[in-house]
């Protein structure tokens, strides 16, 4: 499974680089820690690889799941659902939400 830094992450944005980036954590934890961009979609949902798909659409895109730090393994987990489903591009954001902040991304997570 292929991982990214903070700054690989905000390079991939900045370069304008085609991926979803999908929060993995349930609906009531999005807002804290929500990065600019990103599609909620809780991977303890029983629709979630579809849900993924539908965002991406296609099984070929690339797909950059994160959650709240690097001791959450929602991103993880989610990401071995989705490598389990056929995706061929799926990227763990393991950092999380508070690796963006620590990183001094954090003018782009909103509060």
């Amino acid at each position: 499974m292929r991982t990214v830094t903070p700054q690989g992450l905000k390079d991939m944005q900045d370069a304008g680089q085609k991926f979803v980036l999908v929060n993995t954590l349930p609906a009531d934890h999005f807002e804290q820690t929500k990065i600019v961009g990103a599609v909620n979609i809780p991977e303890s949902d029983s629709d979630f690889v579809d849900r993924v798909k539908k965002q991406a659409g296609n099984k070929h895109e690339t797909v950059v799941v994160y959650c709240a730090n690097s001791d959450c393994d929602s991103s993880t987990r989610g990401a071995r659902m989705l490598e389990d489903a056929g995706f061929t591009h799926v990227i763990d954001f393991e950092s999380g939400a508070d690796g963006w902040k620590n990183a001094g991304l954090q003018e782009t997570v909103s509060a």
